[in-house]
């Protein structure tokens, strides 16, 4: 039921993407406290983005969960900026975080609700 999206202006080969993924996938079910077989990390990577006026490296991530706690956002985008900034150097006041707490009733899995 976890979702993260990383959107990035970077490059990575196939061995990188796949370590930062199976990483990402670790530590969001570890951060969540959720089954990592629930877990889904999508990795767009070569994108064409700006910020702040700069084409410099930089990310963009999306977690979505259902019931994620207001009070865990600050420690998850610590996490996850140190994980992004490592995984493709890039500087952490270069990576914005949404986060998303999705209701049980509108997330759909395996033909069904939870």
């Amino acid at each position: 039921m976890p979702l993260l999206k990383i959107h990035t202006n970077q490059s990575l080969d196939d061995a990188a993407q796949a370590a930062l993924m199976q990483k990402a996938s670790a530590g969001v079910a570890e951060l969540l406290g959720k089954p990592e077989h629930y877990v889904m990390i999508a990795l767009n990577i070569d994108q064409t983005m700006l910020f702040a006026g700069s084409h410099a490296p930089l990310a963009y991530l999306e977690l979505k969960s259902i019931g994620l706690a207001n009070d865990a956002t600050s420690s998850l985008s610590a996490a996850l900026c140190q994980l992004v900034s490592e995984a493709l150097d890039i500087d952490q006041d270069r990576i914005y975080i949404e986060f998303t707490s999705a209701e049980r009733h509108l997330w759909g899995w395996d033909g069904h609700t939870f």
